[in-house]
């Protein structure tokens, strides 16, 4: 199993990289890079290509509205030269709150889109010339308003025409469509005592149709890391997370957060963080948090405790194990859970 960490940043994203450096020295294998609607994640991405030599840079995600497939497949292209072959590409369909909100798209057909992406992404990456008819038209056609357009093919070579692709998914179709196409697996609040239940059927349907030439799919996961007698505190730092996510992101009916810690066994909790949380009650809908999920999501208590938790992690199918160390001396964590694995 692999070590990563997502990189956490408060407004200074080359602080964030030079922590990441830092944790690059002392074993991290990757780090991911979030985007949403902050910071853009290539930028940052490209100048932690410059500060690491070895780990592993993945976006985590990109969404797949606001970039056409062909400016995805070049961004990731970059980043690989750039790296020398350590991009990870992240993908994923965000949700209707920021792709219509921030991006000004219409969010439809995520699981289609998410689909031709990959497919042209790794067509571009082998220098095909494209030609494609779908939800995206490479080139525009006449009826679409096309004039000028014509074939074209990735002008510079790329120093892998195969970069790994990473999807962010949770429900049943997406995860499904993830196992068939993808080479890894980004779920969110990954609990797994619970992923069997959740996620098992559509898994392995996915993997049923799954190309053999893609080889076993990777699965990123894990939570805060904290190890010592004192540490259990750290689990309720990710209430406010929690809260967002299954409060607020989405509306009721249309939150998949909310319907997959519904699906923990977790419902009566799940409808009083929403209605907290869209009421404005953030400090209450925090507080609905159950204990018990924050443990669940964390890797947080004394050593013998946190080691029980990696090989939980380890026996549910996670291959890459996605800490945020917490405490005065993160590199030290790393280390020490680098040596477990």
């Amino acid at each position: 199993m692999h070590l990563s960490t997502p990189l956490t940043y408060a407004g200074d994203p080359r602080a964030a990289a030079d922590r990441a450096a830092a944790l690059e020295a002392a074993g991290l294998d990757a780090v991911w890079v979030a985007e949403a609607y902050g910071f853009d994640s290539p930028t940052i991405m490209g100048y932690l290509a410059a500060r690491t030599d070895r780990m592993k840079i993945g976006a985590a995600v990109l969404n797949v509205y606001s970039r056409t497939p062909a400016l995805i497949a070049q961004t990731a292209a970059g980043l690989d030269a750039l790296t020398g072959g350590r991009a990870l590409l992240g993908l994923g369909a965000s949700g209707p709150q920021v792709v219509e909100g921030w991006h000004g798209r219409r969010y439809d057909k995520p699981l289609g889109r998410t689909r031709e992406t990959i497919e042209l992404a790794r067509r571009i990456w082998r220098r095909e010339v494209i030609e494609h008819r779908g939800i995206t038209e490479m080139p525009l056609s006449p009826e679409k308003g096309g004039t000028l357009g014509k074939p074209l093919k990735l002008l510079t070579r790329p120093v892998r025409d195969t970069i790994p692709v990473y999807v962010a998914a949770l429900g049943p179709a997406n995860v499904r469509m993830t196992a068939e196409l993808a080479d890894g697996w980004l779920p969110f609040l990954y609990v797994p005592e619970h992923a069997a239940k959740v996620w098992g059927g559509p898994l392995a349907q996915g993997m049923a149709l799954r190309d053999t030439a893609l080889g076993p799919l990777s699965v990123v996961a894990g939570g805060l890391l904290a190890i010592g007698e004192d540490a259990e505190a750290v689990r309720d730092l990710m209430r406010p997370t929690i809260a967002l996510y299954v409060g607020g992101m989405g509306a009721p009916g249309r939150n998949f957060y909310h319907d997959l810690v519904c699906s923990y066994g977790y419902e009566a909790e799940a409808a009083a963080i929403q209605e907290h949380f869209l009421a404005g009650r953030k400090k209450d809908a925090e507080a609905a948090v159950p204990a018990e999920l924050c443990e669940l999501v964390s890797l947080a208590g004394p050593e013998g405790y946190v080691r029980d938790r990696v090989e939980a992690f380890r026996e549910s199918g996670v291959t890459m194990l996605n800490v945020t160390p917490v405490g005065p001396d993160p590199a030290r964590l790393v280390e020490r859970v680098k040596e477990w694995l």
